[in-house]
């Protein structure tokens, strides 16, 4: 069983090859494709994670599409004030699939 833990908008994520992970908004090139940065590599009963070791391994997806997260309401409130402000977000993020990891 092969599996890396990769570097991926702040966080880490344990991928396999045909995982679909969502990830915050990564420009893919022009074919669709996207380099994710390994962090530690398991290929059976062997464990990498020596920074020169992982400079040869390449973790790469597809990109399945673009989507938006849900939206998020920030309210902030002080009493006796009338001070009352609100606020929206919505976090673009990208779905990407694993599809090779050599």
């Amino acid at each position: 069983m092969v599996y890396a833990v990769v570097r991926a908008g702040g966080r880490q994520e344990k991928v396999e090859v045909g995982t679909v992970v969502v990830l915050d908004r990564i420009k893919a090139d022009k074919d669709g494709n996207i380099e994710l940065a390994p962090v530690l590599l398991v290929d059976g009963s062997s464990i990498t994670h020596d920074a020169k070791d992982l400079a040869k391994v390449t973790v790469t997806a597809q990109v399945v599409g673009d989507e938006r997260g849900p939206k998020i309401v920030i309210q902030k409130f002080k009493n006796k004030t009338g001070y009352k402000k609100r606020q929206g977000h919505r976090q673009e993020l990208t779905r990407v699939k694993i599809t090779s990891i050599k």
